[in-house]
């Protein structure tokens, strides 16, 4: 009854169009006071105490670090590097688009990021060279999602976070999925781009040019190199490794690019605190209704009807991947995690799943939601950036969807692409 009726009330107040946060405290409030003893008071108080947290400060550092390099001139520049590597592929704009994204996944960690930093320079070139609007923008959408799983990533942190995970270690099981999802829809431009004869970017591949390109875009690519050899060379932690970021992008933006002013400072600054203030909130209130679960034993009651129903693991982890793609379609991927994860965690634990593989697939799953409809909010940036129907570029990015789908399923069922470079660490 307290499970049917604590989900009974979240999805009404969500359908309601009451803020996440909100409906999760409500929700939580009333089954407390009806199938509990507990004060409601422990909701504010477990609000507060699971927000003294020293690593939830990197979120709001990491996208300010993400904010600030968009407006340093970082995109154009990886942007180049990219076309230098790639463009002289059949389809190489479209490559160069989504190694571009792949580069900056490793600065922003966010995906609507992503897609406008890079989508405002790429999407009007690609259609210059001849390239379809809807299609330009639906692989910008989809190649823009690969900016949650390339360290550093903020549902990570996040992750980490709520399931008390390392962040270093999602981290680096993030490398080798990301680079997947980037070579994947780099396999399926290419076939695209050869069935409908787009053209190369240049003329041939020049390693005189790909130097002048890195030159011209060192102090871009420096900053991956920063974050995450800091913190695997024990320089600093995530948390500081993201006050880092924001300290380099000001020294760029300022000092070498010049071209961040003090107005896009203010806008970034701007930004940051909305984004982070509406997360924040929703972290807390999430961190209350997973403290009510947990003593309700909900978790373990669900995880108990899952295996009960699924004949076998390969089949718990299935239903719960298609259970995420619907999620994925209907709210957004750091809220979804902040539901999801303490339902789920204990049915992965059961089932003998590393926490740090699950806490890779189920950023993967959720990720693609950034270009599923109706939420889509990769979608709508795109829409955006290039003018084109929201319909008309998720309709393109079908191919793209298919291609994420398959390297989920190779992460999910085979645990040595999240887990090789974490247990080398391990055993290091």
């Amino acid at each position: 009854m307290d499970i049917a009726l604590l989900f009974s009330l979240m999805g009404v107040l969500m359908l309601l169009s009451v803020p996440i946060g909100i409906a999760l405290g409500i929700s939580t409030a009333i089954c407390m006071s009806l199938f509990s003893q507990m004060p409601l008071v422990m909701i504010a108080q477990y609000c507060f105490t699971s927000l003294d947290s020293f690593p939830i400060l990197a979120i709001p550092y990491f996208t300010l670090a993400g904010n600030l390099m968009g407006g340093s001139g970082i995109s154009r520049r990886l942007v180049h590097f990219a076309e230098s590597l790639v463009g002289f592929i059949t389809g190489g704009l479209a490559m160069a688009t989504v190694t571009a994204c792949m580069f900056f996944a490793a600065i922003s960690g966010s995906g609507p990021a992503t897609v406008s930093a890079i989508g405002s320079f790429m999407i009007p070139q690609m259609k210059e060279k001849k390239y379809s609007g809807p299609f330009a923008a639906a692989l910008t959408a989809t190649a823009g999602s690969i900016g949650v799983i390339i360290p550093p990533s903020i549902p990570f942190v996040l992750y980490g976070v709520i399931s008390g995970a390392s962040i270093s270690e999602m981290f680096l099981a993030g490398i080798i999925p990301g680079i997947m999802l980037g070579v994947a829809l780099m396999i399926a431009s290419y076939f695209i781009a050869k069935k409908r004869r787009y053209p190369v970017a240049t003329e041939g591949f020049s390693i005189v040019d790909v130097f002048k390109a890195f030159r011209y875009s060192f102090w871009a690519l420096l900053v991956p190199v920063i974050i995450m050899g800091g913190i695997y060379g024990g320089i600093f932690t995530p948390t500081e490794a993201a006050v880092a970021s924001v300290a380099y992008a000001l020294f760029v933006g300022f000092f070498v690019h010049k071209e961040l002013t003090f107005s896009k400072l203010i806008d970034a600054l701007r930004e940051t605190v909305v984004v982070s203030s509406a997360g924040t909130f929703i972290l807390g209130l999430s961190m209350s209704f997973a403290m009510y679960l947990t003593i309700g034993g909900i978790p373990m009651r669900i995880g108990q009807w899952i295996i009960s129903f699924a004949s076998s693991k390969s089949l718990v982890l299935f239903m719960i991947l298609i259970f995420l793609l619907i999620v994925g379609c209907f709210i957004d991927n750091l809220s979804s995690m902040i539901i999801l994860t303490p339902i789920f965690l204990p049915v992965m634990k059961q089932l003998g799943v590393d926490t740090i593989h699950f806490g890779l697939f189920l950023t993967v799953a959720l990720a693609i939601g950034f270009v599923t409809p109706p939420f889509g909010a990769n979608l709508f940036v795109a829409s955006t950036v290039s003018n084109e129907k929201i319909d008309v570029i998720a309709k393109n990015a079908i191919i793209f969807v298919a291609a994420m789908l398959t390297v989920l399923l190779l992460v999910t069922y085979v645990p040595w692409f999240s887990m090789v470079l974490v247990n080398m660490m391990r055993r290091s």
